[in-house]
């Protein structure tokens, strides 16, 4: 939602107008009404309604109506009862690509009588849902119209792809689909080195990096640090980007009973998935961690500003190498040290030591955490925590890459 956002607020500055289609109802995980008053003034935007399964869902599984649908919500792995599992199938084999499929023959329809009616000189569809990009293959088809793809995730190689209990044919149909887009669309774009290699081993004839990135006017207020040695994360903390090798290292300075302990405050900032909780209990650690809910946007930026370590764990998955998590370029604006764990050869290592704004670690380097946590309160207690002073974030703001997207858009 940031990308297509910002994308929105600053594709005027270069000669594009954009036109929003989205739907007028639908399940989201969550809503920050705060960003609304970024919207640019006069935007046109389309809205058209859904229909989507998971109310069916709901009802199979006891939630209530109104619960918002999270990927945390749908549990995955071993422990989940017969309707869970059965759910499970159904959302992997029975809509495809995604539960938002049944929105794409209505919108073809709908899109292209507008087209008709109005000219427009170019389609981007975002995805995931990939629903979108076979709405922007279809009005492409139809009308000759050029057609950029926006993979803000991959596809058959996200994480929890697999999770889905995929039948031949399902798995078969999802390649399928992927390998349309990727041939058709006048160009796809993506949000990382290694998802480019992946799409263009796949045939992908033109695959070309925007990255995601920070709008600069977010962080324009004064930086007031916090008191203590804070190591603070933002978002969703999912079951596989619980860096256990971090909470044994805390253990570890707390079996010594290191100074360190005295002023380490680690902030969670959003939903916390219960392993994550049940990992910081089993190490028993829970007293130097404070949860803090979801927050508006404007808010988080305010705890991004003011921490002494930003903490950046990345999904632990075969595919973990290609996350390129958003929140990282929020944070490359914050002027704050950052400790990722993670790939070091990964996507998110090759950024941070490009840029300078901090350090990675392996998934299994508690040896190398404890060390760290200590050379970085050293410098805490003496005023000097700050990140390398020749970090150059540039290239990474919002109002550059929407520059390079609409090159994109003037070549097609």
């Amino acid at each position: 939602m940031q990308r297509v956002l910002k994308f929105t607020k600053y594709l005027r500055d270069f000669n594009w107008e954009p036109v929003i289609y989205t739907v007028s109802n639908g399940e989201f995980p969550e809503v920050d009404n705060s960003l609304i008053a970024e919207i640019p003034p006069g935007i046109e935007v389309i809205k058209t309604k859904i229909w989507e399964p998971y109310s069916w869902y709901k009802l199979l599984t006891g939630k209530s109506q109104k619960e918002g649908i999270r990927r945390s919500n749908i549990k995955l792995g071993k422990d989940i009862s017969i309707l869970e599992s059965i759910s499970i199938w159904v959302r992997g084999n029975l809509f495809i690509p995604d539960t938002r499929c049944f929105w794409i023959k209505p919108s073809v329809s709908f899109l292209i009588n507008k087209l008709k009616q109005e000219k427009f000189d170019a389609v981007i569809s975002t995805g995931p849902p990939h629903s979108n990009h076979l709405i922007g293959y279809n009005l492409a088809k139809k009308t000759g119209i050029p057609w950029l793809a926006d993979f803000r995730d991959p596809w058959t190689t996200m994480d929890y792809y697999k999770d889905f209990k995929l039948t031949r044919f399902a798995d078969k149909k999802h390649h399928l689909l992927e390998s349309k887009i990727l041939l058709s669309a006048s160009a796809v774009i993506v949000v990382g080195k290694l998802m480019q290699d992946e799409f263009e081993s796949k045939g992908a004839q033109r695959v070309e990096l925007i990255t995601n990135g920070f709008d600069e006017s977010d962080f324009e207020d004064a930086q007031i640090l916090d008191t203590d040695f804070t190591l603070v994360h933002v978002g969703s903390f999912f079951k596989r980007r619980n860096p256990d090798a971090l909470w044994k290292a805390i253990a570890q300075l707390k079996k010594i009973n290191h100074p360190l302990l005295q002023h380490l405050k680690v902030k969670l900032i959003g939903r916390i998935d219960p392993f994550v909780l049940a990992s910081i209990d089993q190490n028993d650690i829970g007293e130097f961690f404070e949860q803090i809910p979801f927050k508006p946007h404007n808010e988080v930026i305010k705890f991004l500003n003011s921490a002494q370590i930003l903490l950046l764990p990345i999904d632990d998955f075969e595919g973990s190498r290609w996350v390129l998590t958003g929140k990282l370029f929020e944070y490359m604006a914050s002027k704050r040290p950052v400790l990722c764990i993670g790939p070091t050869d990964g996507d998110a290592a090759m950024v941070i030591k490009e840029t300078g704004i901090g350090e990675t670690f392996a998934f299994d380097n508690q040896n190398g955490l404890f060390n760290y946590l200590i050379k970085k309160h050293d410098l805490y207690l003496v005023n000097e925590l700050e990140r390398e002073k020749n970090a150059d974030v540039t290239k990474y703001s919002r109002r550059e890459l929407t520059r390079k997207l609409a090159q994109l858009l003037d070549e097609i």
